[in-house]
């Protein structure tokens, strides 16, 4: 390790030196991402990504490295363009291994971490990235090439994406054990040149891959089952961003309780653009939207009605920041004061809420799945309190709350599915809290309630002893709720916020 110590001073000199004699001049550096000598006020000197610097995108390929085998190779390929249709993009969005591992965010990518021998500081650090060429550049944007793959994220080796196919074929030859996900290569993208086929009557290379493998008696090792278990933990990096995303989400929020809207796309459309022009990059995902029966559908994403009366509004909706996701959900009627149904129902769902919350420490040894059974009963007495008599909890779970309580969250709103929920919560995981009730408009429920969805969902950093709510800004209690309803909210906001790190 004493090696690996020099490295990381020699390293902080580095990024030291680049802060302060700007050593990568602004007027020569090209990126196609934001980085600090081109867009300073989204990344700090030292940072490779928002609030992440390039130490700990060192310090994280050096983990994933300890753990392989010796005389190993790990493989992550990026993902392309993705096209809505023949010339309409889609907004990119990189795999979250890649991006966790280089910082890397531009398409038609390949990461490589080569472990040649016990030693972890011999381990090489490959990207293959898209080169620069002026011509795509006019129509695509810049693109950080070869020299900033080496120059800004610190590969070791950078080369031509239209080189892997020799590249990998070379490495995968050399190597006994190769840790990659084949599933990771999705078909519409441009490796499937490399992991399927280029025509029919050639040999796919994915196949030739596999051939390799075989005929060199090497072993396939997942890498999701060395990287799921540290992004589930996440850093002191990682919890500012996501507390930044959540505060600037939970504001927004609030300033729509102080708006009357008239359909489920104007609060959808004023939201999204408070995320955003509040310091996000974007949102998180597809916001729900569901004025009234609508909330019965969970996933309810058309936004496409018209609010009635003093009907609830589910709203379940949060913005993005530097990768790391918000995810909000909170319900209020759209007129701003709670009917007495609403309120009873409503304080009915914050109460399993809050004891759930209450459980959100490393000391409590539970899993979300225990948390999970444990919100069913607390549910199911709350629900017996205010009128729904002899109900089992097997029909709460069937019938009014057939959804799982939570989930991790990270760079993925579900970070990382294949992370365990039954594995017992630790210091540093970010898990969402999010007890919900249906009730659906049949005569087997009482009458008060019916057709009424409530979800109230907030995001919870996990300490030993105690816990941090990272979306507290966004108001739940139905007394805030209708004061910032009536008088509006008691912070006034900058409309357009350019400097996030002041939050």
């Amino acid at each position: 390790m004493a090696l690996y110590c020099n490295m990381l001073s020699t390293f902080r000199s580095l990024i030291e030196g680049f802060g302060r004699n700007g050593l990568r001049g602004y007027a020569t550096i090209r990126s196609g991402q934001p980085i600090h000598e081109t867009r300073p006020h989204l990344v700090k000197a030292g940072d490779v990504t928002p609030g992440i610097s390039a130490e700990e995108y060192l310090n994280r390929r050096y983990r994933v490295v300890e753990q392989m085998e010796p005389n190993s190779i790990a493989i992550v390929a990026g993902q392309p363009t993705k096209f809505a249709t023949e010339s309409v993009f889609y907004y990119f969005q990189q795999n979250n291994d890649l991006f966790y591992l280089t910082g890397w965010n531009e398409p038609n990518s390949l990461c490589i971490l080569e472990k040649p021998s016990q030693n972890s500081e011999s381990a090489v650090f490959h990207l293959l990235v898209q080169p620069s060429d002026p011509a795509k550049e006019l129509w695509e944007g810049e693109r950080t090439g070869i020299e900033g793959a080496i120059d800004i994220f610190n590969a070791d080796v950078a080369k031509p994406i239209n080189l892997l196919a020799s590249h990998l074929q070379k490495l995968l030859i050399e190597y006994k054990t190769v840790y990659y996900d084949f599933d990771e290569t999705h078909k519409s993208s441009p490796f499937d040149k490399v992991f399927q086929s280029i025509e029919r009557n050639e040999r796919a290379y994915r196949n030739s891959i596999e051939g390799i493998l075989r005929e060199n008696r090497v072993g396939l090792r997942s890498l999701k089952a060395i990287t799921a278990p540290m992004r589930a933990i996440k850093s002191n990096a990682e919890l500012r961003m996501m507390r930044l995303a959540g505060k600037i989400s939970g504001r927004a929020y609030n300033e729509a309780y102080a708006r009357h809207f008239k359909s489920e796309k104007g609060l959808q459309s004023f939201l999204e653009y408070r995320f955003v022009s509040g310091g996000c990059d974007r949102s998180s995902y597809i916001p729900v939207v569901a004025g009234g029966e609508n909330a019965l559908c969970i996933h309810y994403t058309r936004n496409d009605n018209l609010f009635e009366g003093n009907e609830f509004v589910l709203v379940d909706a949060a913005g993005s920041l530097g990768g790391y996701c918000a995810d909000i959900s909170r319900t209020w009627p759209v007129s701003g004061k709670f009917s007495p149904a609403q309120a009873d129902l409503y304080e009915a769902l914050l109460n399993v809420q809050r004891e759930c919350i209450k459980q959100c420490t490393e000391d409590s040894n539970v899993s979300i799945n225990d948390l999970h059974y444990k919100s069913v009963t607390w549910l199911t007495a709350e629900l017996r309190n205010i009128g729904f008599h002899s109900l089992d909890e097997w029909e709460v779970m069937k019938y009014l709350y057939p959804h799982y309580l939570g989930h991790n969250l990270g760079l993925d709103v579900h970070d990382v599915p294949s992370y365990s929920r039954t594995a017992k919560i630790r210091k540093g995981q970010v898990i969402t809290m999010e007890p919900g009730v249906y009730v659906p408009n049949e005569p087997k429920w009482p009458a008060s309630y019916r057709g009424m969805g409530i979800r109230i969902e907030d995001d919870i950093a996990v300490g030993k002893d105690t816990y941090v709510i990272l979306t507290v800004e966004a108001a739940k209690e139905i007394a805030d709720i209708e004061s910032i309803a009536r008088n509006g909210v008691t912070t006034k906001l900058e409309e357009e916020v350019t400097d996030v790190y002041s939050l």
